[in-house]
């Protein structure tokens, strides 16, 4: 199976549902986006959290998708900053104990950081992330002994903020020889940083993973028709349209997969990232886009059916049993 290691802000998610979503227009948190907070509004945010339940669980998008491949056995790395802090801590102690190559960087002088994650009652989930030693990844600080033996690099959409970053990463690995994957991250990154996706769409990326309202925040477009369009542009185009299904466009092959049915949906975190990695799990193991999409959709449909991205082993001992069940299919349905 070939390697694949992911470059992302390296946070920890502190999860708590909403009765209500009063507390989101208090902070001008628009609901199902991230949003990036200073520490003064951090500092709000963790006044109300204190009067809440919360679960705490290694988080940032690329960690996620990492750590959920970690989960299938596939070989991963990862490269991001925390803090040298307990939640630090926490974080490396979790890449430490599914056996991810563990290249963070840690801040001698910034927090880890923090992902507040408000979970609405409808499964939706806002972020208001804090960045703290995440943010001060920088070009500088990479490598190309990071990416060898790797065949694929995830680079999540969240680190837009910093475009050197991003572009030294990509002239890294692609000076080795990796393949880059993108995930687009949500549709207001995309809005707010459209002229540089569209740079690095255009000329680095070659798997592109965007939901309906991503895809649409680039394109203008609904769903197939924007998936036409990033099909011409990547090798691989994937648009998940939430309860439908995913689009898959790889050249002239438009694959349709849909979701996993869902007895209840209780927070929509990590579905993406999820996704991410049961599709590049398959791609790494050589299965066909089909086999890999209804990999991803059954990693995306347990995921959504408990809080944070936290499974037991008991369930990731049936999603195995799941992924052995979708490889052994001798026949796919047909292309739409």
């Amino acid at each position: 199976m070939e390697k694949i290691i992911g470059l992302g802000n390296a946070l920890v998610d502190v999860l708590a549902r909403l009765k209500d979503d009063k507390i989101l227009g208090q902070m001008q948190l628009p609901k199902g986006s991230m949003t990036l907070i200073d520490e003064t509004k951090l500092l709000g945010i963790n006044d109300f959290l204190s009067t809440k339940t919360t679960k705490l669980s290694c988080g940032g998008s690329a960690g996620n998708t990492i750590l959920a491949l970690a989960n299938l056995d596939a070989a991963t790395g990862i490269i991001g900053k925390v803090g040298n802090d307990d939640y630090g801590h926490f974080f490396k102690k979790k890449l430490k104990k599914l056996g991810v190559e563990d290249k963070t960087i840690i801040s001698p002088d910034r927090p880890t950081g923090i992902a507040s994650t408000f979970i609405s009652e409808d499964g939706e989930r806002t972020f208001a992330t804090f960045l703290g030693a995440a943010a001060s990844l920088s070009s500088e600080e990479l490598s190309s002994e990071m990416f060898k033996e790797y065949s694929y690099l995830f680079i999540e959409g969240y680190l837009v903020q910093d475009h050197d970053l991003i572009l030294q990463a990509i002239e890294l690995a692609k000076g080795a020889g990796l393949q880059i994957c993108l995930d687009m991250a949500s549709y207001n990154i995309v809005e707010e940083n459209l002229e540089f996706f569209k740079l690095l769409l255009t000329k680095y990326v070659d798997i592109v993973f965007a939901n309906e309202q991503e895809a649409r925040a680039f394109t203008g477009l609904k769903p197939l028709e924007a998936l036409e369009e990033l099909g011409r542009i990547c090798s691989i185009a994937v648009v998940k349209v939430g309860a439908q299904g995913t689009y898959i466009r790889k050249g002239t092959e438009i694959i349709h997969v849909p979701a996993i049915p869902v007895k209840s949906l209780i927070d929509t975190t990590g579905a993406g990232d999820y996704y991410a990695a049961g599709f590049l799990y398959g791609l790494t193991s050589g299965l066909s886009l089909d086999k890999c999409a209804r990999i991803g959709s059954l990693l995306a449909g347990n995921v959504i059916q408990v809080v944070g991205t936290t499974l037991t082993p008991a369930r990731w001992e049936k999603i195995k049993q799941g992924v052995n069940e979708v490889k052994e299919i001798s026949a796919v349905p047909d292309a739409e």
